[in-house]
């Protein structure tokens, strides 16, 4: 039964993951579809370019909000399990949610505010690290991909550098953290080609719509 109920937990992180702020925000301002404009993903930058730096600010806070609630739902129905690797896989849903949701078509975005939402609820001070590193690298560069993938994966080796260090290490916590860091990479990839092709578009460029 305590089983049961973790797998109705990682259900409901995904179809919370699955509320795309980006597109409803879109659709009650503008009556668009944000997935049609700009870069066509569903996500605050996207947002920040198409509609502007209030509703961009605002989804970025749903989305992260997202992973944080879902997290704790993994917590609270951990059952038998881990909580922390409850935790870490009710995040993953909340994740796979933003990035394909179910009431929008699978069409979803590229899941960096919901990650840094689970990130920081499961690893607060490797985040915060990661997040000062990362905001610093936005404003050096203006390249929101570089930072979103710096926060990621610099959060990934933070903790596994104080687990490491730590009498009880959590492969299987790691793991997870290794799998959401991998997935958001390859979410990325066509940024990443960019940022080495130099033509990836900084923050603050705007689009027509």
């Amino acid at each position: 039964m305590d089983y049961f109920y973790f797998i109705m937990a990682l259900i409901i992180a995904y179809l919370l993951g699955s509320v795309s702020f980006s597109y409803l925000t879109g659709q009650l301002l503008k009556k668009l579809d944000i997935r049609d404009h700009g870069s066509g993903n569903a996500g605050a930058t996207n947002t920040l370019r198409v509609l502007g730096t209030g509703p961009a600010v605002a989804v970025l806070i749903l989305d992260a909000a997202k992973g944080i609630l879902a997290v704790f739902i993994g917590y609270f129905f951990s059952g038998a399990m881990d909580p922390a690797i409850a935790g870490a896989l009710a995040g993953l849903a909340s994740i796979l949610g933003h990035n394909w949701p179910v009431f929008f078509g699978f069409r979803g975005g590229k899941g960096v505010a919901t990650t840094i939402g689970v990130m920081a609820t499961l690893v607060f001070f490797p985040a915060l690290v990661s997040g000062v590193i990362a905001i610093l690298s936005i404003v050096i560069t203006r390249f929101v991909s570089l930072g979103s993938l710096l926060f990621i994966f610099n959060t990934l080796l933070f903790t596994l550098a104080v687990q490491l260090f730590s009498e009880t290490f959590q492969v299987y916590f790691l793991l997870v953290l290794a799998v959401i860091t991998g997935l958001s990479i390859w979410r990325h990839r066509t940024n990443i080609e960019r940022l080495l092709n130099g033509t990836e578009s900084k923050l603050g460029q705007k689009v027509e719509v």
